[in-house]
């Protein structure tokens, strides 16, 4: 029985000290994000996300569309540029502004998926 007890509390624990540990998105996060889309992807993905180049650049909206893939995904494709399937244009490593950090990537990311995808 003694060792029921604190195994109980240890099991217990465990969630919260799980989502202790995750990483929360803070309003600075979402400023950051709101910030780097505004400098270097509306241009091309326009101000709603819907693409601002109809037939070249994708609509972030579309429930199907490319913020329906993996963060990981969407950080590799935004680091090293990438084109979609039927694209006539590919968009450029960090969308052409290489003063991107991950960090950046990562907060536009975010940013992207909270604005433009419906829960």
């Amino acid at each position: 029985m003694k060792y029921i007890v604190p195994a109980i509390i240890a099991l217990t624990a465990l969630p919260v000290m799980a989502f202790a540990a995750m990483p929360l998105m803070t309003s600075g996060d979402n400023d950051r994000g709101e910030e780097v889309y505004q400098e270097t992807c509306i241009a091309c993905h326009g101000a709603d996300g819907s693409g601002a180049l109809p037939g070249i650049t994708p609509d972030f909206t579309a429930p199907d569309g490319p913020l329906s893939k993996s963060d990981e995904e969407l950080m590799t494709n935004i680091i090293e540029g990438f084109q979609s399937p039927g694209s006539q244009m590919a968009m450029p490593p960090l969308g052409g502004n290489d003063d991107l950090t991950e960090e950046d990537v990562q907060a536009v990311i975010d940013y992207m998926k909270d604005e433009f995808l419906d829960d």
